[in-house]
């Protein structure tokens, strides 16, 4: 065989494999849409209340929080890592935003700041003991869960931050034409990383690792440095939910965001991100987080206990991590 035929072989296993991940994505995230509609559709039969305008509102703000999160732990699993943190730095993030402005004036904007701090800090933590203590995600961040936890009660001797200004509402209750502002920031957030991670140098990084970490760093990428920054950036991201969580009850709880951790896993996986690494899309994960949404809310509206909820949310993830692992198998099947 020639050097050209051989190339010319190359190239088409390197087509065919491209092929199969987009179809694999592609019957993801129309799985995820199907039961999203389904769901939508069952739920407006099910309570006269659904459709009403302020309960699409109150879909609209849950969905922002969700998906924001769920955005940040996308990037964590495309790396073949998880953090579980997202409910206690959330929190904490809400939290410290909320003291600054009843405690030190601080404007909206400049508490937000704070909030995004607060997380950044944390992602950094998470990424540190990743990549320089060798800690693997999920014992990392289970610690960070627990610290953040602490923190958050000992700073507010367990007690709700109240007393904020009626402003403090504008980023989980105010609108534009009539739009939540929660789902434009969504909106910007998610067409924001889902550019960085499929046109730039830090998303091919980010799948390179995911897909296989020491074949990345023998090309030549940085990977501690490259694996840290991706933990800060969701950090970030973990921030700004937990301020836009806090604004839409104008108030900072230090209970916020338990389980939430479970809720967001869910709602990357279901939208087609592999907790194997290498894959996953933020149009699915958002369509995942829309799905969760309407199953918390659709509960509410039902009246179906909190733990029952929980029961559901679990036996999601069990259905979402089987159908990809069958994914995987198929795929590798055909390979």
């Amino acid at each position: 065989m020639s050097s050209a035929e051989a190339t010319a072989g190359t190239q088409r296993g390197e087509l065919s494999d491209w092929f199969r991940e987009r179809i694999s994505h592609a019957v993801s995230e129309f799985t995820a849409a199907t039961a999203l509609v389904v769901l939508f559709i069952a739920l407006t039969f099910a309570s006269p209340y659904f459709l009403t305008a302020d309960n699409l509102f109150n879909i609209g703000a849950q969905t922002a929080v969700i998906a924001i999160i769920a955005t940040a732990q996308t990037m964590v699993i495309i790396t073949k890592g998880i953090d579980l943190s997202v409910g206690s730095v959330a929190a904490l993030a809400g939290v410290l935003g909320a003291m600054v402005v009843r405690d030190l004036g601080f404007s909206l904007w400049a508490a937000t700041a704070v909030a995004i701090g607060v997380g950044a800090l944390a992602g950094l933590l998470n990424g540190l003991l990743v990549t320089v203590a060798r800690i693997p995600p999920f014992i990392a961040t289970l610690g960070t869960m627990s610290v953040g936890r602490g923190l958050v009660f000992i700073i507010t001797g367990a007690v709700g931050v109240y007393g904020l200004p009626r402003s403090f509402q504008l980023l989980g209750n105010g609108q534009i034409l009539g739009i939540p502002f929660a789902v434009v920031i969504t909106v910007l957030v998610a067409v924001g990383v889902a550019f960085l991670l499929s046109q730039t140098r830090f998303g091919q990084y980010t799948y390179a690792m995911g897909s296989n970490l020491e074949a990345a760093r023998r090309s030549g990428i940085r990977v501690g440095r490259h694996l840290t920054g991706v933990y800060v950036l969701a950090g970030v991201l973990v921030g700004l939910g937990g301020m836009i969580a806090a604004s839409r009850v104008n108030s900072g709880q230090p209970n916020y965001g338990i389980s939430l951790e479970l809720d967001v896993i869910a709602a990357a996986v279901i939208g087609g991100a592999s907790l194997f690494g290498g894959q996953g899309r933020i149009v699915g994960t958002i369509i995942g987080a829309f799905l969760i949404a309407l199953v918390r809310n659709g509960a509410v509206l039902l009246d179906i206990s909190i733990h029952y909820q929980q029961v559901i949310v679990g036996v999601i993830i069990w259905a979402a991590v089987y159908f990809d692992q069958y994914r995987r198998r198929r795929l590798e099947s055909r390979g």
